[in-house]
This record gives structure tokens, sequence and C-alpha cells, in this order.
């Protein structure tokens, strides 16, 4: 299978480095801003053709196209990577409104192509542990407690990079918990809250933010973001169920007490980003509805919409 990469940042190479591991599928073309920068990682990666036109890559003999593109980019490129006749894995968040995430649904559904959304959560072993033993009735999440903390007072990325677009604490980080609590719950979230701190000055965001979820079956998710956390970075999950507490850390599942789950049986690999792949490419190959589409993620975008009508008015 031949895949395009748009996208050489900091996600964009996680995508190249979980891709190397996976039999018969290659990067074609990898899409940049900067040609300079585009052209270095193609050459580290092996990668055949470099663009600054995502136009002119889509021309390229492809079957699939990984979007590691600024947010607000994500939804109008995924509809254009399906006009041009190729399935899309999109980076979370699939969008930062709640129309436009409507629009891929619908551009998906008139093609027939498979339009996938990077909700890693879903794939991360720590996270997949502990859906397998929900799935099996081992388990009922009575409330998840989650905190999403970096230190990015700038606008900057995960390499330390100037970034040329600005991150949300709602549409991008928000998104990867109301979708995994919904997820893992197994059921539609019906209430939801939330409260902003002040709008910083220059990046025109708020960099504090606690939202409260409640789903139909009665668990409920509290959920504190911060981009003024001077302190380990990251998202933590706390699971706290009918049957044991349960920590994860990316990778790293502990239960209450702290003691070590081994988790490296779950899935084929520990690389989240390439057990997302890999459900990507397996879902075109079989002709199936990927986890994490766009259809079974679009929920999380309308609680976005919701909790962002609510802190505006």
């Amino acid at each position: 299978m031949k895949v395009i990469v748009a996208g050489p940042g900091a996600f964009g190479i996680k995508h190249l480095d979980g891709i190397k591991n996976i039999d018969d599928v290659e990067v074609v073309g990898l899409v940049g801003r900067r040609l300079e920068n585009t052209q270095a990682v193609a050459n580290e990666y092996g990668i055949p053709n470099v663009f600054t036109s995502l136009d002119e890559a889509l021309k390229l003999e492809a079957d699939a196209v990984i979007l590691c593109t600024p947010t607000q980019q994500h939804a109008a490129q995924s509809i254009q990577c399906m006009k041009a006749g190729k399935h899309v894995q999109v980076e979370i968040p699939l969008s930062d409104s709640w129309k436009d995430a409507q629009a891929v649904l619908d551009v998906q559904k008139e093609t027939g192509l498979t339009c996938m959304v990077g909700h890693t959560r879903r794939f991360n072993p720590s996270h997949q542990w502990i859906n397998k033993r929900i799935n099996k009735g081992e388990l009922n999440i009575q409330q998840m407690d989650v905190q999403t903390y970096f230190f990015r007072r700038k606008n900057i990325n995960a390499k330390g990079e100037a970034r040329s677009w600005t991150d949300h604490l709602l549409w991008h980080h928000a998104a990867h918990t109301v979708d995994l609590f919904a997820y893992q719950a197994g059921s539609k979230i019906v209430k939801a809250n939330a409260i902003q701190g002040p709008i910083h000055p220059e990046l025109g965001i708020a960099l504090d933010m606690s939202i409260q979820l409640q789903a139909e079956n009665g668990a409920i998710c509290t959920l504190s973001l911060s981009f003024n956390n001077d302190g380990p970075l990251g998202t933590f999950f706390r699971y706290i169920c009918d049957n044991g507490t349960y920590i994860a850390r990316y990778d790293d599942l502990v239960n209450g007490k702290e003691e070590p789950i081994d988790v490296s049986n779950v899935d084929v690999s520990m690389n989240g980003i390439e057990l997302q792949d890999r459900e990507f490419f397996a879902a075109i190959k079989e002709g199936r509805e990927p986890n994490s589409s766009v259809a079974q993620v679009l929920n999380c975008y309308q609680v976005l919409h919701q909790l962002e009508q609510q802190l505006e008015s």
C-alpha cells in the first residue's frame, strides 16, 4: 500500500517511525510547508517525493494520506483527499468546529472511502487493557479523573519549535478525553459543563480549563487542562471502577496502589501511533470501518461544540 504523509513535524515523524514497522506499506510522498526541512526528513526516511503543496502530492499514485497538518486545515484537507480518491487518516482533532466535522462525515458517506481520526488513546495498550476488561464485563467505570498538563505559554510544538498555528485546549487536547470517556464507558455523553481561565493576551486562548462530563449510564468524568503547568507534562488518566482503580500514564498502567500492570502483550506493539496506523491500513485492506472512524468519533465533536458555546456565553 502506498501512502502520502502531510506534515513533517513532531507527529508526522511519529507516524513515519510507526510505519517503518508495518509490512507492505510504503511512504511515497511527504508534504511540508518548508521545502528544506521537508526534504531533510524525506532523506532520513527514504521518501522519494517531496511537496510543498497537497494538491500536487495528491496527483501521485497512492492509496491513502495521513494528515499531520495544523488543526485549522484538518477538515478541508480530509475532504480534499477523499474527493481525490484517497483514503485518509487525519490527526486529532478532526476539526475545530461542529459544522466542519459534519461536512467530513458527509463526504466520507458520499465517497465510501475510509476516513479515520487519530484518537490515539483508543489504541494505547494501557487503555486497551482497561477496554478489554470492560468488554468482558469485569469492570465498569464509575468516574474518570484526567489531567492534561503542558507548559506552553509560547506558541511552540512538542519538539520545542515555533508553530505556525495555535494549539487549543478544547478542540485538541480535550477531544482525546471526551472521546475516550464515551468509548470506555460504552455510553453516550449526555451532560457537559466547562469553565476556563483568563485569555492569554498573545495566544488569544485560555491556558486553563476545567470540564465535567456525564454519560447516559451515569458514569462521570472530571478533566483538568492547562498550558500553565510547570511540572510533569502529559495526560494522566485515573479510572475509578466498580472493581478496582487504575492509573494510565501513556503506555504505563498501575493500579490504585501504584503497582505496575504488564501491558506488553496487549497488542503487537507498545507504540500507540503505530497501532493506530496498523488499524488504518488493515481497515482499508479488509474493506471495513476502522476503530476511530469519523462516524464513531463524531459525537465527541458535538460535545466540544456544546462546550464552546457554553464558554462563549
